[in-house]
């Protein structure tokens, strides 16, 4: 079907299926933000339950290294601020991301006389598949 398309219908195509793949990009690096932020406010929050004079260890690589109460507090803290920051941005890029596909969708559709008929960007805008 491609193959009938104007040049550049097929090239706002070939743009629309880039910023598919750069959305479900997003969805995975703020999927693993999310987990990791879940994850670093659970370690904090136990971390209250737990005498400061505990004996606590961290990984660093492969390893479990020693570490004292301030400094897990302090680590973990700096972890969840790096991950709600990360997890910001990554909510506004994925703003961004799906205002250009809809500002490229509807640039397709105005281009292709007012609708695609359904397929991958949805169904089509004010007049498809009429007449």
């Amino acid at each position: 079907m491609q193959g009938n398309l104007p040049p550049e219908a097929q090239e706002k195509i070939e743009q629309l299926q880039d910023l598919q793949e750069t959305a479900q990009e997003v969805a995975v690096q703020k999927q693993e933000a999310e987990s990791g932020l879940t994850e670093a406010q659970n370690a904090l929050d136990e971390l209250e339950n737990i005498d400061e004079g505990t004996t606590m260890y961290r990984n660093v690589g492969e390893l479990l290294v020693e570490t004292d109460y301030d400094q897990a507090e302090e680590d973990l803290e700096d972890k969840v601020d790096s991950l709600e920051i990360r997890l910001e941005t990554l909510e506004k890029q994925e703003e961004r991301v799906q205002d250009q596909f809809e500002s490229l969708q509807e640039e397709l559709e105005d281009m292709l006389g007012g609708g695609m008929g359904g397929g991958p960007a949805g169904p089509g805008g004010p007049g498809a598949g009429g007449a």
